[in-house]
């Protein structure tokens, strides 16, 4: 099928020309089938993202979580190489970091045997749960600390392939929602 560069390449050419509407309508589908899922339910301490203009709108569900009592976390990208989870406490506590990503503004959560879930964004998946990033690593190497945890990839359907190539250091989901 070719590189993860091709592969990037590709699935930017094939973005749809969504309305802000159609954007927020496909988005809220997505995550409403999230929010039925029992892991969803059980988790404790959840990681998740604050989404890129491309990826699944999980705004809301941020919100929703922390204010049903959840500890919620999100990256900070702390180098060039590492990123870190910061607790979520609402959006004053957000300010814009690497890569023009809302990024928590709180102290760094240093207990991953704590994170039950991680919803992980990625440009693409597969059947298998490979995981198509934006080719900087950070959630390969963040993920390969939270052996324990459930990792849901979450994306819009036409971001399903057939097949991702996968390296020996990319770190599967363990299910994916579309």
């Amino acid at each position: 099928m070719g590189s993860k560069q091709a592969l990037r390449a590709r699935i930017r050419k094939s973005q749809p020309r969504w309305t802000q509407q159609e954007y927020a309508a496909e988005s809220e589908r997505i995550v409403e089938k999230l929010k039925q899922h029992p892991r969803l339910a059980a988790a404790r301490t959840l990681l998740l993202y604050y989404p890129l203009p491309d990826e699944v709108d999980t705004r809301t569900l941020i919100d929703e979580l922390a204010a049903a009592g959840k500890q919620v976390l999100l990256p900070k990208v702390i180098d060039g190489n590492q990123m870190e989870m910061r607790r979520y406490t609402g959006s004053g506590d957000l300010h814009t970091g690497a890569f023009g990503i809302m990024e928590p503004a709180g102290t760094p959560f240093a207990h991953y045997a704590q994170i039950d879930l991680a919803v992980v964004p990625g440009m693409a998946f597969d059947a298998a749960g490979h995981r198509l990033g934006r080719g900087k690593g950070y959630y390969d190497r963040f993920l390969s600390q939270l052996p324990h945890t459930y990792k849901i990839g979450i994306c819009f359907p036409y971001r399903l392939l057939d097949n991702i190539p996968a390296d020996q250091h990319d770190i599967p989901m363990d299910e994916v929602v579309s």
